[in-house]
């Protein structure tokens, strides 16, 4: 797709699983005799405190979209310097590592490794190589526990680990390759992305719309009464939430039943469907009950429209508020169209209580007394059978950029694990390309390839809207 890479001329057996056929003159060495484990601590906390991210490696926590678990003080967090090799113990299988191009302060629970004086390792190099998909099978094979979730890797654990050795040289000329890649993908997916910004904000306005003022543009308009809301057709109806819902609590005695995700993008489906290892609980137990026809709301990201009407019966985290409705006014696709749109979201976290963003939660009083708007069933159903109509193809448009996308993120995952683990010869070819690449590559900083965050992760079932 980028360049017609061939392989190296000679391999032999690295006799490793997850590095297969190595260059003929490569070796492998214990992590041991490249790294050092490093555990200074800060004395005071106020130094730069640095994050560690699934897409992004370590970067500083101020430039993350990070406002979760912080602590009341940083003082004894562990420091690192740019070049060092920062690990979350308990994230390493899933990808939370990384080399550190800032000093800082990083979590106690990580490990810091450094390279050492007389090892000519480069560190960009490590950071490609612990990063990628085939290393990632040594870091789970390492990481021990009791559960996904809380798989640990200690020091003697990593230290111990198998890394290929390759010339200084060559370890350059594929960082300089890899950059020049990042770079490439980056910017084809940056421009599908704001393709698919554009095709949303034209699919949201057609919601938008449908749901507050109808589908007849002929119909007398009133005002709503709510800056937020604004102007609404005369003859439908503004009824607070506490008039049309009812609180559930019901909860579950085994736990057995299908566990349900709700997220702000698919509202509620099957938490089987999604590929999702983070916030598991050890047991469902206690977690509630819902029915078809239920609205469930993730209440501490409302205000991302983590909500959703739901078409099955299952159980949802406790922490989830689960409202049934009173009567037959509302079309469940109406109302699952009509509380995501921007104005309500805006309302949800108006009214939602928490001293920062990410624990802002609209609890059952506060929804309770939102207004929501309810047309006659009839055009309730003619609103949901048109937007569906209207922006079927926009929804098209948008699933095949983002397939696009998806190959171009399953290619560079590919590309990278074949460069440095050695199945693709890149010298020549980097030996081309301009020295100061990884200026621009840094710019990147891999920005449209996803990302998680594992900062000091628990695993609350509610914590992340999924």
């Amino acid at each position: 797709m980028i360049v017609d890479l061939k392989p190296y001329e000679t391999y032999r057996d690295s006799e490793l699983p997850w590095l297969g056929q190595i260059p003929s003159h490569w070796q492998v060495k214990r992590a041991k005799s490249i790294l050092l484990a490093i555990d200074r601590r800060s004395k005071t906390g106020t130094e730069e405190l640095l994050t560690v991210s699934s897409a992004k490696g370590v970067v500083p926590r101020s430039t993350a979209k990070v406002t979760m678990f912080k602590a009341k003080s940083y003082a004894g967090y562990k420091l690192c310097w740019p070049g060092d090799l920062a690990i979350n113990s308990l994230w390493a299988w899933g990808g939370g590592l990384g080399v550190s191009k800032h000093h800082g302060i990083i979590s106690t629970a990580y490990g810091v490794y450094r390279v050492r004086h007389d090892a000519e390792y480069n560190p960009r190099y490590l950071d490609a190589l612990v990063r990628s998909q085939p290393y990632n099978w040594e870091l789970k094979l390492r990481s021990k526990g009791i559960w996904i979730s809380r798989l640990q890797l200690t020091d003697e654990s990593f230290l111990n680990s198998p890394l290929p050795i390759l010339p200084s040289d060559e370890q350059e000329l594929i960082v300089r390759f890899l950059d020049w890649a990042s770079v490439r993908l980056g910017k084809a997916i940056a421009a599908k992305r704001k393709v698919i910004g554009l095709l949303e904000e034209q699919k949201q306005a057609i919601i938008h719309r449908a749901v507050t003022r109808g589908l007849d543009d002929t119909v007398p308009l009133k005002p709503s009464g709510l800056d937020w809301l604004g102007d609404v057709p005369e003859h439908w109806v503004l009824r607070r939430a506490k008039y049309l819902f009812r609180e559930i609590d019901d909860r579950s005695r085994t736990g057995t039943e299908e566990l349900l995700s709700v997220s702000h993008i698919t509202g509620i489906t099957p938490r089987s469907q999604k590929n999702i290892t983070m916030f598991k609980a050890r047991t469902y137990v206690g977690h509630k009950i819902c029915r078809e026809h239920d609205l469930v709301i993730n209440t501490m990201w409302a205000w991302m429209a983590a909500l959703g009407v739901s078409g099955i019966e299952g159980i949802v985290s406790p922490a989830y508020a689960v409202y049934r409705p009173r009567g037959n006014k509302l079309v469940d696709g109406f109302l699952d169209l009509l509380l995501r749109i921007s104005a309500y979201r805006s309302e949800f976290l108006s009214r939602s209580t928490g001293i920062r963003l990410s624990r802002m939660r609209l609890y059952p009083e506060a929804f309770f007394r939102i207004p929501i708007l309810v047309p006659p069933k009839k055009e309730q159903l003619a609103i949901v059978e048109s937007v569906s109509s209207s922006t079927v193809s926009l929804g098209k448009n948008i699933e095949t950029l983002q397939r696009e996308i998806t190959l171009l993120q399953e290619y560079r995952t590919r590309l990278i694990a074949d460069v440095v683990t050695g199945k693709l010869d890149v010298r020549e070819f980097a030996r081309t390309l301009p020295a100061d690449i990884a200026e621009e590559a840094a710019e990147l900083a891999y920005s449209e390839f996803g990302d998680q965050d594992f900062s000091d992760a628990d695993d609350e079932l509610a914590g992340e809207p999924a």
